[in-house]
């Protein structure tokens, strides 16, 4: 059964390519019978010949990679462009290591682990970037024996 014309005209009719013609397997028989485009267009109107759907691109992967990088996934340095710099200012991270810092000898010495002189001390020595990081100060601290040690009672 060749229904290659009815498939050129029906296609042309629904300004769609071949490729997306369908043709109901039921109504074969009627299709081939059609010769005209008012035949066609009958047809197309029963619902005998239809275009099938445009398919799109899914989203599936791209929503869940959205997800994975909203948890801090897909960030390694494959991912990445530019500098270190260009992703965080060298100010912004002086900013962060040495509030974070100035945070943890706060605390010290609100737990009075630590006395007044020791805590600005250590303040100035934060401020002129001689830590690199909390551990640095704490084993500043162990190795001048700069804690107040708590009498046990």
């Amino acid at each position: 059964m060749n229904l290659a014309n009815q498939k050129r005209i029906s296609a042309e009719l629904m300004k769609v390519g071949e490729t997306k013609v369908w043709f109901n397997p039921d109504r074969l028989t009627e299709i081939k019978e059609a010769i005209t485009k008012n035949d066609l267009r009958n047809l197309i109107k029963n619902g005998a010949i239809q275009s099938r759907p445009e398919l799109g691109t899914s989203r599936v992967r791209a929503r869940k990679r959205l997800t994975q990088r909203r948890k801090g996934r897909q960030a390694g340095p494959g991912t990445r462009k530019g500098s270190s710099t260009a992703r965080l200012s060298r100010k912004e991270t002086w900013m962060l290591a040495v509030r974070g810092q100035r945070n943890f000898i706060k605390e010290l010495k609100d737990k009075s682990l630590v006395e007044g002189k020791t805590y600005r001390n250590l303040y100035s020595k934060v401020k002129g970037g001689y830590f690199r990081n909390r551990r640095h100060i704490k084993l500043y601290l162990e190795e001048n024996k700069l804690f107040i040690e708590k009498v046990k009672k």
